[in-house]
C-alpha cells in the first residue's frame, strides 16, 4: 500500500483512522531539501500521535512562495523521499498557498508546525481547535534550512567545479 495519497484517498483513510480511534498528526511544508532539522521535526511530530500525515506544497505553490528557482526537487521526488521515512505514514500534495482547505477537510487531532511559526500564525489552527484538536509549534532547529543549504552550495560552487 502506497504512502503517497491524493486528497480524496487521504480523507477516506482519515475516516477509517477515526473509527479505529487513532490520533492523526498533520504537518505541512515545502520539504524541498531534506536536512537534519526536518528529520528531528518529523520524529517529534510522529511522537505526538498514531499516524503522521505530511502534506507538501505542489511545485506551483512552492514557486509562488519561494520564487522561480524553487523547488529544487519536484513534488514527486519530495513525496518519494518523505515516504521513505518510517515515521511518516502518509504523504500528500496540496496545490494552494496554504493547506487550510485540506486541514478543514481532514480535521487532524493534532496540527504541528516548526518553532519558526508562532501558534497564532499556524494556518488551520482555528479549524483544528474548533473540532477539539490540539496545535503545537515544535522547537526550531537552528542552522538548518533549505535556503541556508542552497547558499552553502552556491558559496562553494567554484571549489566543487574543480573536483
Amino acid at each position: 500500500m502506497s504512502k503517497i495519497l491524493d486528497r480524496q484517498s487521504l480523507i477516506a483513510r482519515r475516516q477509517q483512522w477515526r473509527r479505529q480511534g487513532r490520533r492523526v498528526v498533520f504537518t505541512n511544508g515545502c520539504f524541498d531539501l531534506i536536512h537534519p532539522g526536518h528529520v528531528r521535526f518529523l520524529h517529534q511530530a510522529r511522537a505526538l500521535g498514531d499516524i503522521l500525515v505530511v502534506a507538501i506544497n505542489s511545485d506551483r505553490s512552492v514557486r509562488q512562495l519561494k520564487g522561480p528557482g524553487r523547488p529544487i526537487l519536484s513534488e514527486d521526488e519530495r513525496c518519494e523521499v518523505l515516504a521513505a521515512f518510517e515515521v511518516v505514514d502518509v504523504v500528500t500534495v496540496f496545490d494552494d498557498i496554504t493547506p487550510r482547505g485540506l486541514i478543514a477537510a481532514l480535521l487532524p487531532d493534532i496540527l504541528v508546525k516548526g518553532g519558526d511559526w508562532p501558534l497564532d500564525q499556524i494556518v488551520g489552527r482555528e479549524e483544528v481547535e474548533a473540532a477539539g484538536g490540539r496545535v503545537y509549534s515544535l522547537p526550531y532547529v537552528r542552522g538548518y534550512s533549505t535556503t541556508e543549504i542552497i547558499e552553502r552550495i552556491l558559496a562553494h560552487r567554484d571549489v566543487l567545479k574543480r573536483k
